[in-house]
């Protein structure tokens, strides 16, 4: 007599309801450890942001000096210390030349600027009256509130400290003495570093195979192609995009002063490096011109008209020009995808860093999905 089969303990029904539960399940936990990963990561280097940047202000600056030393050596016919030494002489000398020439007419317009903030204020608050009496009486009352009214003292009084005396502003705005002179520390070690980065010959990741004997051989590989990718995306982002910052810089700097805009040159160049974080420098740029050009003394919607000719111009050189013949299409991320990665990135490192490095990681993540997807899981670009 045949042995009965053992009935199941659940049914098909049942299998496929715990299956899918279990398979949830994992999804979930996945996304949980990618989060806390993500958070533990944004902990750490928002802790030790303060050892952190000037390393990667140095690594960042030395793949984009790397070629130029190498060209160097090479042209000159000698050593590469020689080379680096040569390099850093030359700065000291264009430093020189642009303290001499530009800083202190930037110097000038930056603490005239500061200066004109509550003359600016006032005529925003006097047109308000004229033209909009019921939002001056909305403002008005949100300032009587006690919390809004001690920010607004707050902000007004170290407006004026910084106008009357400058250690007292620089103490307050960097959180005491102590702060700047470690400030200035981490500032000083930035080219010690980028000394001894300079020095090293050949491509970064070239010897990163010897240190991973513990991969497999195509991990390894995987693993020593994504280095390498992410440091070249690193390389032509931030040496195009520094270069795109200070052709737009310029231009802004001419267009605006061209055109009669107060403080022209120094916002113009403000606005031009502020777009090594893309987009950062447009968004600002326009919340400080257009209403300094409605409010300031000869101005109105004519100039603002005219600040935004400026501003249309120069981003259609940007993008027309600048980036195709500079940048190219490196990265391959769509604006929208762009403004994400700068708040994601931001929030996630908690500070500039991650803003700054936002492009080239979210580029990295990018190159690291289509070499999975293409190796792993047999599944084309396209």
């Amino acid at each position: 007599m045949p042995a009965e089969s053992p009935t199941p303990l659940l049914a098909d029904n049942q299998r496929r309801i715990v299956g899918f539960a279990l398979a949830l399940l994992a999804l979930v936990g996945s996304f949980a450890l990618v989060i806390g990963t993500f958070l533990v990561i944004g902990k750490l280097v928002a802790f030790f942001s303060s050892v952190l940047w000037p390393m990667t202000v140095a690594g960042v600056l030395a793949l984009m000096l790397r070629p130029l030393v190498e060209r160097l050596a090479i042209r000159l016919r000698i050593r590469r210390v020689v080379a680096v030494v040569l390099l850093y002489g030359v700065f000291v000398l264009a430093l020189l030349g642009a303290s001499l020439a530009i800083v202190p007419a930037l110097i000038d317009q930056c603490l005239a600027f500061i200066d004109y903030l509550p003359d600016l204020w006032r005529n925003v608050s006097a047109y308000l009256q004229q033209h909009y009496p019921e939002w001056a009486a909305l403002l008005q009352k949100q300032l009587a509130i006690p919390g809004v009214r001690q920010v607004t003292d707050t902000l007004a009084n170290e407006s004026r400290a910084f106008i009357a005396q400058a250690v007292p502003s620089l103490r307050t705005a960097f959180g005491g003495l102590l702060d700047v002179f470690a400030f200035l520390t981490h500032v000083a070690v930035v080219p010690v570093y980028l000394f001894f980065f300079l020095l090293a010959r050949g491509e970064p990741t070239r010897e990163l195979a010897h240190h991973l004997p513990f991969l497999k051989p195509d991990v390894r590989d995987d693993v020593v192609f994504l280095a390498s990718e992410f440091v070249s995306i690193v390389e032509a982002f931030f040496r195009g995009q520094i270069l795109i910052g200070c052709c737009m810089g310029v231009l802004f700097s001419a267009g605006f002063s061209i055109i009669g805009l107060k403080f022209g040159l120094f916002i113009g160049l403000a606005m031009g490096l502020l777009n090594i974080v893309p987009y950062l420098g447009s968004i600002l740029g326009l919340a400080v011109t257009l209403p300094l050009a409605f409010f300031q003394a000869g101005g109105g919607w004519q100039l603002v008209g005219l600040v935004l000719i400026v501003k249309a111009v120069v981003q259609s050189i940007e993008g027309w020009i600048l980036t195709p013949r500079i940048l190219g299409h490196q990265t391959g991320l769509h604006p929208a995808a762009i403004i994400f990665a700068i708040f994601f990135w931001g929030t996630a490192f908690d500070g500039v860093l991650g803003m700054l490095l936002a492009v080239p990681l979210t580029a990295f993540f990018v190159t690291a999905w289509r070499l999975a997807k293409r190796k792993y899981f047999n599944a084309s670009d396209a």
